[in-house]
């Protein structure tokens, strides 16, 4: 019999049970790299209004809290225990208010339009269910003159390796190139985007403006 990763088990898609939650503590610490990096990029001002899609074990709404003056940060995703613990793992700032974590899906955001200052996923726009409708989404609830970034650690035009590869099939990952991600971005109605490539890394940080 065949031996299955935690990943595996756990399910990147929508993380469940044991194996999620080991999954998603591997994964706050793997992705924390390109987590900085793109954050470089929100330029988030006092008292935003801040959302993280796909919020995962919370460790990019932690980081937010920890080293910006932003007014609220909500999380959605739609893995229950996803939120379990990224709200376990943001508690205090649950607890006073601060941070607001749901289970949610992209593809039909429980907000109002122009809810938000700012607005980010980080890896996890491989997961996305259509992606062109759930983009016109995060357009909707994003407020005018706000951001939205897309980060992750591959994309379509990278030199992926066998593992990078593997892993794009197994899980049926969306990796669209550099050009498919302006298009998109555009697509949804945003403008000045501008997408994002690191010297010697295979990452992305997709930025469309609103």
């Amino acid at each position: 019999m065949e031996k299955r990763s935690v990943t595996e088990l756990g399910n990147p898609a929508k993380p469940h049970g044991e194996a999620g939650i080991e999954m998603l503590k591997g994964m706050n610490e793997r992705h924390t790299p390109v987590t900085e990096w793109a954050l470089g990029f929100l330029e988030v001002a006092p008292n935003d209004i801040v959302l993280d899609i796909g919020c995962g074990g919370g460790a990019t709404i932690k980081r937010i809290d920890e080293t910006t003056d932003v007014g609220k940060i909500y999380g959605i995703d739609h893995s229950e225990i996803s939120v379990e613990l990224s709200t376990f793992n943001n508690e205090r700032s649950v607890g006073c208010g601060k941070v607001k974590i749901s289970q949610a899906s992209v593809e039909a955001l429980p907000f109002d339009n122009g809810s938000f200052d700012r607005i980010i996923t980080v890896e996890s726009f491989y997961f996305w269910p259509d992606p062109p409708k759930s983009l016109k989404e995060v357009y909707r609830v994003l407020k005018k003159g706000g951001r939205f970034l897309i980060a992750a650690d591959i994309h379509g035009d990278a030199e992926l390796d066998e593992k990078d590869i593997e892993g794009i099939k197994k899980f049926s990952l969306y990796n669209p190139t550099l050009a498919e991600f302006k298009a998109l971005l555009e697509n949804a109605g945003f403008i000045n985007v501008v997408i994002h490539t690191k010297s010697g890394e295979k990452w992305v940080c997709a930025e469309g403006n609103k």
